[in-house]
């Protein structure tokens, strides 16, 4: 990883509700990030799979902190808690 590149990859599908709801955070609190659209076919996610453990995305690898994860909730928790102020929740409502 260079000092131009994100720390965070964030693996992705097209017009996914739960990768959208990532990528409000992420740009919400301002966090750089590569996005890696993936395989559409479940079983096609093999690269998903080896980064963590599942086929399913939204899936998020920080270089910065070594932290690879999925599941939509647990990631805007972690983004919140590791690069925001720890609230959990976006003004005004839930996240």
């Amino acid at each position: 990883m260079t000092v131009d590149e994100p720390a965070i990859t964030l693996y992705r599908l097209q017009a996914c509700p739960f990768c959208e709801r990532v990528v409000h955070v992420l740009d919400e609190l301002d966090i750089a990030y590569e996005s890696r659209f993936v395989e559409p076919m479940h079983s096609d996610r093999n690269v998903v799979k080896r980064i963590s453990g599942k086929r399913t995305v939204p899936a998020i690898v920080d270089d910065e902190t070594g932290v690879t994860m999925s599941e939509s909730a647990n990631i805007v928790d972690y983004l919140r808690d590791t690069y925001g102020d720890g609230s959990g929740a976006a003004e005004g409502g839930a996240a």
